[in-house]
């Protein structure tokens, strides 16, 4: 702090050196207002304390998007920056859940279950260790909120709209790495795009958080706890992350239609994926103008997967445990039971039924819809709905004969269905050798163990009770799984090219094999 006040003091030009340092004049500002305020109603040395707290946060803040930077200057393809990034808040997470403040009287936290807690947070999947509500302290869950954040929005994405909001411009070199991470070719808007996610994301998290306050009132132990656990339950939803302050998740909420009603809107918004979002309210706004917008190809098959997954989920749940864990709920709790975890199997890992209880038959439907997971683009894993339906309308297109992929009046291009096949291949050869390790390593049911694979790779978060079981080998795997379904096996193949393939000046002859 004093080396500004030496620099203004031996700045020839006062006044345009406090222009362009006017954000680090603002948190020094702030320190001192806060130092004020807190003396009033508590003791100095508290109030230097928060005030300090404050001023360190800020200040790390405003220092982000320096990141951006450093990542730009390693010269890292688009696939292994992915990966960069989310080791780097995986291990600046660990550390901090290390630190004896974050976990709550009586209890310690080993390196694992740090390493653990903090890959679970940041690839928003929700497996947990540990109780989240019991284990970890007030400073605790405030970190691995933020991990989840951070983690579902992407890091660079989230350092890039500080960037952006203190004024200063992104690069070319930061634009381009920024337009391959988001699939955006538009160079020239990626700016816009980045806070137009970032203000999207606030507003729907802030009016969920909003709702829930007033659901979780009548329960709640006073008005600040409720506020917390609103934002807390908000942000994890919209995130799909799974995380709870409850440790039974929300079966304490299995009948309440306003609890249930606005966490799966939240968990839905947030596994359709960003694009698809802003091309809706593009749309949505068009349509009250009067203006020809069209709904592009990708949020066609968002949605029309989404619904179809979710309708499925809903009548298989309903069928497969009608006399299992909704036999003693009236219909409307069966109808609201059935619906929530259709919506959650696929991205968030929230439950309001004892998913240990499932019968065979409904914990292998979860295992579908978990495989399948969320859309690209939104904070959920899997192999996402458009790989899914793209390989059903191939095999459509196979069974009746035609030469091209064609679906809703538009031709899928050849690559895209290259992609698809090596992005189920892969997921489903990872899941395999995994599956097959933790046979070995844990002594559990086999439903169990695939169970928990899956959802790990899905990032969803739901479990038959292993996960707190688990060795540590298996730890290992799950950890090495949860990261690889958020950063999708495509991209960790991609991560691994060291150069991209030089394009042929001439072409083999064709031969036919047999197939099938």
């Amino acid at each position: 702090m004093s080396g500004i006040f030496f620099k203004l003091f031996l700045a020839p030009h006062k006044i345009a050196f406090l222009k362009s340092n006017r954000t680090n004049f603002i948190i020094i500002f702030l320190f001192f207002f806060l130092i004020f305020f807190f003396a009033q109603v508590k003791s100095l040395n508290n109030a230097l304390s928060i005030a300090s707290k404050v001023y360190i946060l800020s200040y790390l803040f405003i220092r982000i998007p320096r990141f951006n930077r450093v990542l730009v200057n390693l010269r890292l393809n688009p696939a292994s920056t992915v990966i960069f990034t989310f080791l780097t808040i995986i291990a600046i997470g660990t550390l901090l859940l290390l630190m004896p403040r974050c976990t709550s009287a009586g209890h310690e936290t080993g390196f694992l279950e740090a390493l653990f807690t903090a890959t679970s947070a940041t690839c928003v999947t929700g497996l947990i260790v540990v109780d989240t509500a019991t284990h970890y302290s007030l400073w605790g869950q405030l970190i691995i909120l933020i991990l989840i954040q951070i983690g579902g929005l992407g890091l660079m994405t989230f350092t890039s709209f500080f960037a952006l909001v203190l004024s200063r411009d992104l690069g070319i070199r930061d634009r381009a790495v920024l337009g391959d991470i988001l699939n955006y070719k538009s160079f020239g808007r990626i700016g816009s795009l980045i806070i137009s996610i970032l203000i999207l994301t606030f507003i729907i998290e802030g009016c969920g958080a909003f709702l829930l306050y007033w659901q979780f009132l009548p329960q709640a132990k006073n008005t600040l706890s409720c506020i917390y656990s609103a934002i807390f339950h908000s942000v994890s939803a919209f995130c799909n992350a799974g995380f709870s302050l409850y440790s039974d998740s929300f079966q304490g909420y299995k009948m309440d239609p306003g609890v249930n009603l606005v966490m799966t809107t939240l968990i839905i918004l947030g596994g359709l994926g960003f694009t698809v979002i802003v091309n809706l309210l593009n749309w949505g706004a068009s349509r009250l103008k009067r203006k020809k917008i069209i709904l592009n190809l990708q949020s066609k098959l968002v949605l029309t997967s989404t619904l179809i997954l979710i309708a499925m989920g809903f009548i298989l749940i309903l069928i497969g445990e009608g006399r299992g864990v909704l036999k003693n709920l009236s219909w409307k709790g069966k109808l609201w039971g059935a619906y929530f975890q259709s919506v959650t199997a696929r991205t968030a890992g929230f439950s309001t039924l004892n998913i240990s209880s499932l019968s065979n038959f409904s914990s292998l439907l979860l295992i579908i819809l978990m495989f399948i997971g969320a859309s690209p683009g939104s904070t959920g894993g899997g192999i996402k709905t458009s790989t899914f339906i793209t390989l059903l309308v191939t095999i459509k297109s196979m069974i009746k004969g035609r030469r091209r992929v064609e679906v809703f009046k538009r031709t899928i291009p050849q690559l895209i269905i290259y992609q698809a096949l090596c992005v189920v291949i892969l997921a489903f050869g990872w899941v395999s050798v995994s599956t097959l390790i933790l046979s070995l390593t844990e002594n559990a049911p086999f439903m169990d163990i695939l169970f928990e694979e899956i959802s790990a790779f899905g990032t969803v978060g739901l479990t038959r009770g292993l996960t707190s079981h688990l060795t540590l080998p298996g730890r290992i795997i799950i950890i090495l799984t949860m990261l690889t379904g958020r950063i999708g096996p495509l991209t960790l193949a991609l991560s691994m090219m060291r150069r991209k393939a030089i394009m042929k000046a001439y072409e083999y002859p064709e031969e036919r094999i047999m197939i099938g």
